[in-house]
């Protein structure tokens, strides 16, 4: 686990543009421009899948703060012994590091009240979103990328290229953080090209949430870093667990709402 002196040489290394005092660090702002470009292409979608698009934009906005912050406390969980020893490195963004399944596990917690005030289908809401957090994912794992967290393994495969690690360390390596964002791609073109085919609310939510499941499991040995429970990978139960009830769900929503009109609105 990297020390706070190699996380601050990071994170000044980092930056994008440098001008005095004010620095623009690539993890933030891809994350940034993944939640714009995001919510913007959630909400053309809702609009023209019949879903109210303001509304659904509102609550993307809403529930971009819990997003983060489920994020950021399931990563920190993941490092804890980095973070019990520097706790004023928990909430230092422009270091990067988040957790997509703990923006996911919290903002959809949140997202049940809030969808009620709104009036929105959960179901629905949660199809349109799916694309926001594809997109997300894209634009977050090529600030990855510049930042150099969530680095591959090293690997002398026609793959790998120079790339720097968690401390800084530069050799030929795996680009897991490309790998994850050519996923998080696959799985977005896939959705747009079977969304008008599926035939109830929830289908597209649950469905890009199995492809990708699947997709991260695979992808977990490339990385350098695997985080671990014991003998379990973190991410891998994670991956396993999410995308089980996701295709469960599926399952049970395919049988029970097959010939249903769909709920949009």
């Amino acid at each position: 686990m990297q020390d706070a002196v190699t996380h601050q040489r990071r994170h000044t290394a980092s930056a994008l543009l440098q001008r005095r005092a004010i620095a623009v660090h690539a993890y933030p702002a891809m994350l940034c421009a993944g939640a714009v470009f995001g919510i913007i292409g959630a909400a053309r979608w809702a609009e023209f899948h019949g879903i109210a698009a303001p509304r659904a934009f509102a609550a993307m906005l809403l529930l971009f703060l819990p997003s983060l912050v489920g994020a950021r406390l399931l990563y920190v969980l993941f490092h804890w012994e980095l973070y019990r020893r520097q706790p004023r490195l928990i909430w230092q963004r422009a270091g990067g590091g988040a957790a997509l399944y703990g923006g996911l596990i919290l903002s959809f917690l949140a997202s049940v009240p809030l969808l009620r005030v709104l009036a929105l289908s959960p179901l629905a809401f949660w199809d349109a979103a799916s694309i926001a957090l594809l997109i997300g994912m894209v634009f977050t794992r090529a600030g990855c990328l510049l930042h150099g967290c969530c680095a591959g393994r090293p690997s002398e495969s026609f793959l790998a290229f120079r790339l720097p690690g968690a401390r800084g360390v530069w050799r030929r390596r795996l680009p897991a953080q490309l790998f994850e964002a050519g996923l998080a791609l696959a799985v977005l073109f896939g959705c747009l090209q079977v969304a008008d085919r599926l035939r109830f609310d929830g289908a597209l939510f649950l469905s890009s949430l199995a492809a990708y499941a699947a997709g991260r499991w695979m992808l977990e040995p490339t990385r350098e870093t695997v985080d671990r429970a014991g003998r379990w990978s973190l991410n891998r139960s994670l991956s396993a667990a999410l995308g089980a009830l996701a295709v469960t769900v599926l399952l049970f929503l395919w049988v029970s709402r097959s010939g249903a009109a769909p709920l949009h609105g």
